[in-house]
């Protein structure tokens, strides 16, 4: 506790010295005659024009701000004295950042981009004003916006001569809906509509079509705001001298494979034929090419994929050459690592056989082994203080749907992956030994147009067995009066689980949302009422004497991010997650079961050291048992800024915890009640400090206990008012964001 009170010391003294720096002349370096930007606002006298979505065409910007309130990193610049020669000046000017000066040149290009950007909206007659107000050596700038009047579409007309187009538009009546009689002009519409008709060509045969035969004319009367556009197709030229022709139609006469690689191809044809869009005979079709492209980038056999076409001389057909190189089908990998478990120092070491071509058509097959070390202290009574672990998994993965009843146009479609799964883990404890078995089999696939993945479990199946449980463990935990636990006990015993599950998640970046539901033991509940199976001493229909799980569980998660500039920007989560044991079960499996805080919940909290509800932990022992629930509500907001070099920062408030939907007598507060809740909700606040190397992220948090809804006084229960450092702080260390 010692070191956390030293870590947030360093941050209090780091976040005064950042205030005094921003107290520091930001002026320093500014020269005579010259101000520095202080400020840039763009602004609208019309209630149409969203003005905030035209700061990209801000061509200066002031200096850069820590949480969009301190100057920090031009403060620090500032810190430094004129003379380069010494270190200390050459550093701080390094860490720091350099006075933005205004420039008057490219404040008259920001107006004139600005107001051809609004002229694009369909605003022709827009006009951009440039004001600015100086102070002390610093200046304020803002750009006032006058979009007058918008323009609207009077009559559409569309001049095509080649009568073998107009045939196309025909038989696509719906490339003529975006340019609309009554509808605003726009000309990021019509190049957005250049655009789409290019698309609905070159998908169509016509190979060597491209946007530039795309012109529109527009005419307005003078004094009326309405346009009338006429859409030209320009005929066919091979080259500036040739006299205009029809656009030619193009088919493609024949599909050709190629080895990259040793004059072999590595893939079978059949695999080769079903992730190649185009097609003999038919048109040229450009987004056919690109799909082409994605089917065979996502095989992992594949390292690199060249398409190219050849045209017949004197014809209008094409042969496709698609080219294919290969990655070597087997390795091997050797990954050592250490371990630290609550100050337990241990070693583990997996060893890794994949092969990305088991059967010619990309199947990946990969073996791993793995073992661990991790010498335990603190235990009396045990004869054996180490803790050993071994875990064997073999996957196979289809890149594709391998499901009966499926046609083949769909899986073709569908970016889809089949995989098959064997693991046995062995865990020897001190405590007591487990072995689990699991096999598994499941789909993923996804839609990138539409941001979405999907995961299917058809099935899941769990097998855990507990061969030895220590005499000491046993007579402390599981049979002892005083000390025993329902929940303690159902988890030290023969399990077995067979479950199924969905999931969806959708991400374009600001939003990500992600859905799950699962559900174990229906079916064999069903088939033990159906066969009039016998139960066991504890009620429990079993499969070959062991009792399965049953339950369903559901989890909602999402995420919205706000970006205010290109280093501050806020992320807003919420995770709703709530599962119930049922029929053949009165407690969740300990696997399935939710925890509340660590380095992704309420981080005021450790890991799992938070709830459920009010309870509050007794015995430290088996207090991660206790600490578990049937439900879970998280709700996380994180203003997270640059500060400098790969460094990033991060202001946190968390709330959220877990409870029971059953009343246990050994979580006593735990269970969910609705008029409770709410006042059970634990509330954490604090810092972090982010290293992002681009490819991963590390990830330092401090949080404090704000609200504790397990307390014993007033001054525990609102620590945000009675801060206590040996109580109430938490450090975590993570890799990657926490949402």
């Amino acid at each position: 506790m010692k070191n956390y009170t030293t870590y947030l010391k360093t941050i209090v003294s780091v976040f005064l010295s950042a205030l005094f720096c921003c107290s520091c002349s930001t002026t320093k370096f500014v020269p005579e005659q010259e101000y520095l930007l202080h400020k840039v606002k763009i602004e609208s006298d019309s209630k149409d024009v969203d003005a905030a979505q035209l700061s990209a065409y801000i061509r200066q910007q002031g200096n850069s701000k820590w949480f969009s309130l301190f100057k920090i990193p031009l403060s620090v610049y500032s810190l430094s004295a004129h003379d380069s020669t010494r270190w200390i000046n050459r550093t701080l000017k390094k860490i720091g950042e350099e006075p933005v000066l205004y420039d008057s040149v490219q404040a008259r290009q920001t107006a004139d981009d600005l107001k051809t950007a609004l002229q694009n909206m369909g605003y022709m007659n827009a006009d951009v004003s440039v004001k600015t107000n100086a102070k002390k050596r610093k200046l304020t700038v803002t750009y006032l916006l006058h979009p007058d009047k918008p323009f609207f579409i009077h009559h559409v007309r569309y001049d095509i001569p080649d009568k073998n187009l107009e045939k196309v538009f025909q038989t696509n009546t719906s490339s003529f809906q975006r340019l609309q009689e009554g509808r605003r002009f726009s000309v990021n519409q019509l190049e957005q509509e250049r655009n789409r008709i290019t698309q609905l060509l070159t998908d169509n045969g016509y190979y060597r079509f491209h946007k530039d035969y795309i012109r529109f004319t527009a005419d307005s009367a003078r004094g009326s705001s309405l346009v009338d556009l006429t859409m030209h197709i320009l005929p066919y030229k091979q080259n500036s001298e040739a006299q205009p022709e029809n656009h030619p139609q193009y088919f493609i006469r024949q599909i050709n494979y190629i080895s990259g690689d040793d004059g072999k191809l590595h893939l079978r044809s059949s695999v080769l034929k079903d992730n190649t869009w185009l097609e003999e005979n038919k048109p040229y079709n450009a987004s056919y090419l690109q799909k082409t492209y994605n089917s065979f980038a996502r095989l992992p056999a594949v390292r690199y994929t060249n398409i190219r076409f050849s045209e017949v001389p004197d014809t209008t057909l094409l042969d496709c050459n698609i080219q294919i190189s290969t990655n070597k089908p087997n390795s091997i990998s050797f990954q050592p690592e250490g371990t630290n478990t609550a100050g337990d120092l241990g070693a583990a070491a997996s060893l890794t056989y994949e092969n990305k071509n088991l059967f010619r058509g990309s199947e990946s097959f990969s073996v791993q082994l793995r073992g661990a070390f991790e010498a335990i202290t603190g235990l009396e009574g045990y004869s054996n203080q180490d803790y050993e672990e071994y875990n064997a998994e073999a996957k196979l993965t289809f890149p594709r749907f391998l499901l009966p009843f499926i046609n083949r146009d769909y899986r073709k479609r569908s970016s889809a992956v089949s995989e098959l799964s064997l693991n046995y883990n062995i865990q020897n404890r001190p405590e007591f030994h487990r072995r689990v078995f699991s096999t598994a089999w499941r789909y993923r696939w996804s839609d990138q147009t539409r941001h979405l993945t999907y995961r299917a479990d058809v099935f899941d199946l769990n097998y855990i067995y507990m061969p030895w449980i220590s005499s000491t463990f046993k007579e402390s935990y599981l049979d002892d009066v005083t000390s025993r636990n329902a929940i303690l006990r159902y988890n030290y015993e023969d399990l077995f689980i067979m479950r199924i599950g969905f999931s969806l998640a959708y991400n374009n970046n600001n939003h990500a949302f992600r859905a799950n539901i699962e559900t174990a033991g229906n079916l064999l509940n069903m088939t033990s009422h159906i066969l009039h199976s016998s139960k066991n001493d504890h009620g429990q229909y079993t499969l070959f004497n062991i009792a399965y799980a049953q339950y369903v569980k559901g989890d909602i998660d999402y995420t919205h991010v706000l970006r205010f500039d290109t280093h501050n920007e806020l992320a807003l989560h919420a995770d709703l997650g709530i599962a119930y044991p049922y029929g053949n079960s009165s407690v969740l499996p300990f696997e399935k079961r939710y925890f509340s805080g660590g380095a992704n919940s309420v981080r005021g909290w450790s890991v799992r050291g938070l709830g459920p509800g009010s309870y509050r932990g007794s015995n430290g022992a088996i207090d991660f048992i206790n600490q578990t629930g049937d439900m879970k509500i998280d709700l996380n907001a994180e203003f997270r800024t640059f500060l400098f070099w790969k460094i990033n920062g991060a202001l946190f408030l968390d709330a959220g915890n877990i409870w029971t939907l059953r009343e246990y007598a050994d979580q006593p507060g735990g269970q969910f009640k609705i008029n409770e809740f709410y006042k059970q909700m634990a509330v954490a606040y604090g810092v972090g400090l982010r290293l992002n190397f681009d490819y991963f992220i590390l990830r330092f948090d401090m949080g404090m206990k704000a609200v504790n809804p397990a307390y014993e006084n007033n001054r525990e229960h609102y620590a945000i008012l009675h801060p206590d450092f040996s109580r109430d702080f938490s450090f975590h260390f993570a890799v990657g964001l926490p949402f």
